[in-house]
């Protein structure tokens, strides 16, 4: 059982790894071809239904790029597709999901203070929700809005503050934010795969096929490509908010979130200025420093979590039954509450750690048999913890932790299968 434990481990490390990579793919490309979308220049002699053309210099060598708003008067031989890499980041950030908000939801997906929901109705909230963002969205840009660009774009915003706002209402702060990032980026993903996609699709078909192709189709891919470019930076701040409790601990996380989603547009409407050869509009970074002054100051009212005495009074499950009764564990809990405890507190007393990193805390038996796999993996197999060591944590009690947590695993299989 405890090898589990660290092969888990490895593949949620593994899958991590695989959704960064993909989204570093993605996300560069996009914001090279929003760049050369809006960096082209009409010159003479352009091809026959060629919009605009563009130089570019680059590793040693000069590239000469045309768009053609539409399609050229003929298929080429050869053309590149630009769609598995959002393929990938979605389906290993849904893989994500699962392993740390599925598999472990009993800790990081349900707060029960919020709602009295099984560990499998919020998970069928987790994955429904994502489905019915999308067709919510696309409803939208379908209808009679999608010839009002600004108007759909607010929607957009009041739909995901609404989501957020919902997500707090049933999730921990963790899964809150991590969830309006999955939603944000299931609707950029959809956007590829049911409409950017087909659209093109049609296109290269009538090509091949004699027929001139309608410009609609173009400016309907184009509509969903802008409004992907305004959220990929806010989807990245929700990716990496789990690492920070100011961000996600908050009783206002939804609020930090919709601050978020406009400093997303602020950024991007200076680059998108720069890149089309328009004066930079430098105001656009006072709105954001702005935005983020006014997101640090959310982030120290009140962290959310609950209190000493609700943790205390929390009944275990039978895993964690498991973990409380196994021997060595009044050892181990002890050498916690002396070595972890200062950080990991409700109101930590370890100077320059004003919040629980994570939002982990350790300072009752429920806390720690809840977090036990994680002691087992930060504190025992490796030295992760404490952070250079700096509470001194000897090797005997490293070797506690270890003996604790392989012998109370070793124990699991056997009640589990009682009850």
């Amino acid at each position: 059982m405890h090898e589990f434990a660290i092969m888990w481990d490895w593949i949620g490390f593994a899958v991590r790894w695989l959704h960064v990579i993909t989204a570093i793919a993605w996300i560069g490309s996009s914001f090279y071809f929003i760049a050369l979308d809006l960096g082209l220049r009409k010159t003479p002699h352009l091809p026959v239904g060629a919009h605009g053309e563009e130089w570019q210099v680059h590793g040693g060598g000069f590239y000469h790029v045309q768009k053609y708003l539409v399609a050229p008067e003929n298929m080429p031989d050869h053309l590149t597709w630009f769609k598995w890499e959002s393929y990938a980041t979605w389906l290993s950030g849904a893989a994500l999901l699962m392993i740390v908000y599925w598999v472990g939801g009993e800790l990081y997906l349900i707060d029960a203070a919020k709602a009295d929901i099984s560990l499998l109705q919020g998970i069928m909230i987790s994955a429904a929700s994502l489905t019915v963002g999308w067709i919510v969205y696309d409803f939208l840009c379908k209808s009679k809005l999608g010839e009002s660009p600004t108007v759909l774009m607010l929607l957009l915003f009041v739909l995901l503050i609404a989501m957020g706002w919902g997500y707090n209402e049933i999730f921990t702060g963790r899964a809150t934010l991590l969830h309006l990032g999955a939603f944000t980026a299931t609707i950029m993903t959809a956007n590829v795969f049911f409409i950017i996609m087909p659209n093109q699709r049609i296109v290269v078909k009538d090509l091949q096929e004699g027929r001139t192709p309608d410009a609609k189709y173009g400016k309907i891919a184009k509509l969903r490509s802008t409004h992907n470019n305004y959220l990929t930076l806010p989807v990245i701040f929700l990716m990496l908010s789990n690492h920070y409790p100011l961000a996600f601990a908050s009783e206002y996380n939804w609020v930090i979130a919709a601050l978020v989603f406009l400093m997303g547009v602020s950024i991007r409407h200076y680059f998108n200025s720069m890149h089309a050869g328009n004066s930079r509009p430098l105001w656009t970074w006072l709105v954001t420093g702005l935005l983020f002054v006014a997101i640090m100051w959310i982030s120290t009212l009140p962290l959310e979590f609950d209190s000493l005495e609700d943790a205390e009074a929390r009944p275990l499950t039978t895993t964690e039954q498991v973990f409380a009764s196994s021997e060595g564990f009044d050892e181990v809990q002890d050498i916690v509450l002396g070595r972890c405890s200062m950080c990991h507190a409700r109101e930590t007393f370890y100077e320059g750690v004003r919040s629980a990193p994570k939002g982990v805390h350790l300072e009752t038996a429920s806390d720690i048999v809840a977090h036990a796999r994680d002691i087992y993996l930060q504190a025992g197999v490796t030295r992760a913890m404490p952070p250079a060591n700096v509470t001194y944590i000897e090797p005997e009690e490293r070797a506690a932790i270890i003996s604790w947590y392989r012998n109370a695993a070793s124990q699991l299989p056997l009640r589990l299968a009682a009850n």
